[in-house]
């Protein structure tokens, strides 16, 4: 497994904002289950990607979102997942119950998106974000972030990035200033 397409949606994340730090992790599927970034990697910078099994625990050094990711593998048929924190995401998810996206690439492309709640890190949180997975390719985790999955890692940035670009539109119309949709 080639850690490039890691670096090169890593890369894309940083120069739009849409992760700070050493927040968020990518992962693909595998046939013997999926590689997900390490813990407390830059995704600019991610290192070799850990392969974890798609039941079970992780292995030492997979990122602790890794139930989400196997969940994901789990109930859908999905390739890649992208998980980020893009503000304006993240705020709209305090705010709003679902986004509803009011710019026209959001309204194609996703014309809603879900806000799921749970901790990160814990089943419960992946059991929520992977069921609203097998709805829609496009979900936010309340005051935590955004994961998108896909077909390949591309589409799931794609999605990052529309949700971010979406709930920003919203932001400066007005539309999630404490209001529930």
């Amino acid at each position: 497994m080639s850690g490039q397409e890691f670096v090169r949606i890593g890369k894309r994340l940083f120069s739009e904002g849409l992760v700070g730090g050493n927040f968020g992790n990518i992962s693909l599927r595998a046939n013997e289950g999926f590689y997900i970034t390490r813990t407390g990697a830059y995704l600019d910078v991610p290192g070799t990607p850990v392969l974890v099994p798609l039941k079970g625990s992780a292995p030492a050094g997979a990122s602790s979102e890794y139930r989400v990711h196997q969940a994901i593998y789990q109930k859908t048929g999905y390739k890649a997942v992208v998980h980020a924190h893009p503000a304006h995401a993240v705020a709209a998810s305090v705010a709003l119950s679902r986004i509803v996206p009011v710019d026209s690439e959001g309204e194609m492309l996703c014309p809603v998106i879900p806000v799921v709640g749970g901790a990160p890190g814990t089943d419960e949180l992946a059991e929520n974000v992977a069921k609203a997975l097998e709805e829609r390719p496009l979900v936010i985790a309340r005051g935590h972030g955004t994961f998108a999955a896909a077909d390949d890692l591309d589409h799931a940035y794609l999605l990052t990035s529309l949700a971010e670009h979406s709930c920003r539109v919203l932001a400066y119309s007005g539309f999630f200033g404490g209001c529930r949709r």
